[in-house]
């Protein structure tokens, strides 16, 4: 008998080791806790203030420090029909982000606008050259970036389900090209930083497997998902489920890239909001409320912290900054004001704090 509750003892000892470890591990990790705010610098220019949860004014950069933000993700746009996303107006950014202590993350559209599954339109001055060319124009593009900017992270791509570049990095098209034209940005990022991690960002997770099969090979870091409900499925399990796979495949950390909630179904403005009804929520867990929000911030932080071997390695929220900027009459204003982590009064929201990862 004291043989058997020796060995109980032990047993249970070994067992509150591990557990002990695993939550040390989780605690030592480096998350990347971001907020994308690429629109700030046009929000900025429109004199809109913001103020922390108290309701103080304050230095909206500061707010995000403050609330546990450590990185600023950005889109950058080749030639932009404006200044705005355009590579002068991120390097200033990201060296004010910089200086106030966030790291930061690039987001390569290799487009002069959006880049996302439904477009992936070339450059205007890259269209029409040989492909060689355009692998050429890719590395030295990538490299210009790299020199000028010198981010801790990077995406080659925004949302690349079916490639870019298009036509001629079009996954169904030319996948060998595909990937050719990804290794030439690749090999520019290795070439100018040792430090730099390199992230391959995709849309959802139906087909995901599929896709990182096709890049396996490439020289990358961090897989990154987008994961929004109203466009990918209103199941955490099933999301929880993939990333673990994905995970347990591909051997590589992985990252919600992009995500957002609302926090209410009203308008701040007269732009037609992208989410808007009860069907695009997930009920009944995740009312839209601020409460709601912040709940569905902490659900996924927490898968992301579950993932298996540690692999889990931050959380995105995509356009914290876009409240109604341009006033409550604006038909070209936010279509995002409900999902900010602003409130209709630009006061920072729980969801804001809860991206911290402790």
């Amino acid at each position: 008998m004291r043989i058997f509750l020796s060995i109980l003892i032990i047993c249970f000892i070994s067992f509150s080791c591990k557990k002990e470890t695993e939550k040390s591990l989780v605690n030592e990790r480096e998350f990347i806790s971001a907020a994308d705010i690429s629109s700030f610098p046009e929000i900025n220019l429109s004199g809109a203030l913001f103020y922390d949860a108290e309701g103080n004014k304050e230095d909206f950069l500061k707010i995000l420090k403050h609330a546990g933000i450590n990185t600023i993700r950005l889109r950058l746009w080749v030639n932009p029909a404006n200044a705005h996303s355009g590579y002068e107006e991120v390097k200033k950014l990201s060296s004010t982000a910089k200086a106030s202590g966030f790291k930061i993350w690039l987001a390569l559209h290799f487009s002069d606008t959006w880049a996302d599954p439904s477009s992936q339109t070339t450059p205007k001055l890259w269209q029409g050259i040989s492909p060689q060319d355009l692998m050429d124009t890719v590395y030295n593009y990538t490299a210009f970036v790299m020199k000028g900017i010198n981010p801790e992270y990077i995406q080659i791509g925004n949302e690349i389900n079916p490639g870019f570049l298009h036509p001629y990095g079009n996954i169904t098209g030319n996948i060998t090209l595909f990937r050719e034209l990804l290794s030439k940005s690749i090999s520019a990022v290795r070439d100018h930083s040792e430090g730099t991690e390199i992230i391959i960002h995709f849309a959802g997770i139906q087909d995901s497997d599929w896709f990182f099969a096709q890049v396996n090979e490439l020289d990358y870091d961090i897989i990154g998902i987008s994961f929004y409900p109203i466009w990918h499925g209103k199941s955490l399990i099933k999301l929880k489920t993939q990333l673990s796979a994905l995970v347990n495949k591909y051997g590589r950390k992985l990252l919600i890239a992009e995500t957002a909630y609302p926090f209410t179904l009203s308008w701040n403005d007269l732009t037609n909001n992208i989410t808007g009804s009860n069907d695009h929520l997930i009920l009944p867990h995740y009312p839209a409320t601020p409460k709601g929000q912040q709940e569905f911030i902490k659900s996924l932080k927490n898968i992301i912290k579950e993932l298996p071997d540690n692999k889990g390695t931050g959380l995105c929220y995509w356009g914290a900054e876009l409240v109604a900027w341009k006033g409550n009459e604006a038909v070209d204003g936010s279509p995002w004001e409900n999902q900010a982590l602003f409130d209709f009064d630009n006061k920072a929201l729980p969801a804001l704090n809860e991206l911290k990862f402790n």
